[in-house]
């Protein structure tokens, strides 16, 4: 999809739930607040919970107005709103404490290569978290893009794996109204110390 298209979406109603996604908020939960990007952050609801747990964070999204809805309900500093597209977009290298990319789906070279660079912008010991559907969701779960060749998977997350101190790379499943959901989670740190 293209901007011009969620910008559509977007202005037609809110997409997600203003909460954070349970898997990003138990993860996040009892880090020490810092400095964080937002990934693909849509209508910002991961950078707003982060910002409102005392982080500076940074909400990259090409959608000018997905990024408009989390600016009108977020009045402080904590926050910077980044209209870009989040495959040319960079931070300052070994800048940030978390890189959080929850459900951006591109083809896999194009997700291996963003997510090596997030690797480095993350200082020793900062944390990656990346949470998306899963491969296998298009044959055994429900919702979510159908296109397989954009999709996670953990052997599709292993390179960047590689690269990180890793507490966990696995497939999840995540319960929806409409049934179960598989999703795949990387969630790792960069090697050193914070």
């Amino acid at each position: 999809m293209h901007a011009t298209d969620w910008d559509a979406r977007y202005a037609e109603k809110q997409q997600w739930s203003a909460d954070p996604n349970p898997v990003v908020a138990q993860l996040c939960a009892d880090l020490p607040p810092g400095t964080a990007v937002d990934l693909a952050a849509g209508e910002g609801r991961h950078a707003l919970w982060l910002a409102a747990r005392g982080w500076r964070v940074t909400a990259v999204d090409f959608s000018a107005v997905g990024l408009d809805r989390g600016r009108a309900t977020w009045h402080g500093p904590d926050v910077l709103w980044s209209v870009a597209d989040v495959t040319t977009w960079t931070a300052a290298p070994a800048s940030l404490d978390l890189v959080l990319v929850a459900y951006l789906h591109l083809p896999e070279p194009q997700t291996t290569h963003l997510l090596t660079r997030a690797v480095g912008w993350l200082r020793p010991g900062g944390r990656l978290l990346v949470l998306g559907h899963d491969v296998d969701n298009v044959a055994h779960g429900v919702g979510g893009p159908q296109d397989t060749a954009i999709l996670h998977s953990v052997q599709r997350l292993a390179p960047v794996a590689a690269l990180l101190d890793v507490d966990r790379l696995e497939q999840l499943p995540r319960e929806t109204p409409a049934g179960t959901a598989l999703d795949t989670l990387l969630w790792g740190r960069r090697p050193g110390s914070r």
